[in-house]
């Protein structure tokens, strides 16, 4: 009802929802926060170091420090655009809202929103994979592992709201902030990174090294970018949370604690591993107990962001196959049959592009291109 005010909006699906099974508009800013931190203190934040090799210490910094407030700014934008108008379900919507209403808009939106998440849920799949490589110390079964990682994640998808997810999302990331601090510690008590050559010492430089091309610059520049754009899934988080003007609190309290933690494990890791060693994802360069110890704890992470992912784009379709249907709020055997169907549809989709695009850092910079600072900046 486009006559009706935010907040009378908002009541109403409240009221409607007072006697469903399934309730959508139950999420607090403080869950929201820990959708939030699930999302960003990830995985990705171990490519950070590699970033920092490529770049230099300082360039990288920067960057991170102005990635961060300009991805904040835009984030407060679509918390506020999501606020005005509570309609608004998924970042789709908003494309078609900002193209007046014209379907075309929502379908384009939609292909993109559906392929990052499916490159996120693949990302997952590869890393899934080689953590069983790491622990087995047998990298002949990459397939059968990936099969593995697939399934586990696939598991973790079917809860039907963020709500339920939320808790689970907490303990990913405080399992996964342990695993990056972990890193840090183990990186600097090490007696040499992984891989260490007696004739090539460790070191790095403050600047980039002469001979830096703009294909690794970018592709650096990109991984960083990556781990920061989350505005993809913003409406649809939104979309589930009580009071959607409390966003920006959950945005403020996860920025801040982005740019602390993202800039300390890429320094202190780097300045330990040096230029010659460094890997994506910097597990990597650790060397035995200590490799598997800090990459065990990422397995909560692992799992849960993917199936994050995984859930958002289920939902996204769920919700317009039975929207204004009792499957979408009550507990059926129809409704239950197409959720499962819809996740095992994009856990399979995911395993087969990890198995395409095998490499970490790449995959991180593909998914930037494509999609997150189209996402993320405009």
């Amino acid at each position: 009802d486009t006559d009706s005010t935010p907040d009378a909006f908002l009541n109403k699906e409240i009221a409607e929802e007072e006697n469903s099974q399934i309730k959508y508009r139950s999420c607090s800013w403080q869950k929201t926060a820990g959708l939030l931190f699930s999302e960003y203190i990830c995985l990705a934040i171990m490519s950070f170091p590699w970033s920092y090799s490529v770049l230099g210490l300082v360039p990288g910094l920067i960057l991170t420090v102005f990635v961060s407030f300009t991805v904040a700014y835009t984030g407060c934008i679509i918390g506020d655009y999501c606020a005005k108008y509570p309609h608004i379900q998924s970042i789709c919507d908003i494309g078609q809202h900002l193209f007046w209403g014209k379907k075309w808009a929502w379908y384009a939106t939609a292909v993109c929103f559906i392929l990052n998440n499916i490159l996120i849920q693949a990302l997952h799949v590869l890393v899934g994979a080689k953590y069983l490589n790491t622990i087995s110390n047998h990298g002949a079964c990459s397939v059968a592992f990936a099969v593995v990682a697939a399934v586990v994640c696939l598991i973790f998808s079917l809860p039907r709201t963020f709500s339920h997810m939320s808790f689970v999302g907490i303990f990913a990331a405080a399992t996964m902030f342990v695993a990056v601090v972990l890193s840090m510690a183990f990186a600097g008590v090490q007696d040499h990174p992984e891989g260490f050559k007696p004739g090539k010492p460790v070191h790095w430089n403050l600047w980039p090294e002469e001979g830096t091309t703009y294909v690794s610059g970018m592709s650096a520049m990109l991984n960083i970018v990556y781990t920061f754009v989350g505005q993809i899934c913003y409406p649809s988080f939104i979309s589930e949370m009580k009071n959607p003007k409390d966003f920006k609190k959950a945005i403020y309290v996860v920025t801040i604690c982005e740019v602390i933690v993202f800039s300390l494990a890429g320094s202190i890791v780097y300045v330990y591993v040096g230029n010659e060693y460094i890997t994506a994802p910097a597990f990597g360069s650790l060397t035995g107990t200590y490799k598997k110890v800090a990459f065990s704890f990422a397995i909560p992470t692992i799992v849960f962001l993917g199936s994050l992912y995984s859930n958002v784009s289920s939902q996204f379709i769920f919700l317009k196959i039975f929207h204004n249907s009792k499957h979408k709020s009550q507990h059926t055997v129809k409704g239950w049959s197409v959720w499962i169907g819809l996740n095992v549809l994009f856990w399979v989709l995911a395993f087969v592009i990890a198995e395409v695009i095998p490499f970490f850092s790449d995959l991180l910079s593909l998914m930037s291109s494509l999609f997150d600072c189209w996402f993320g900046f405009v």
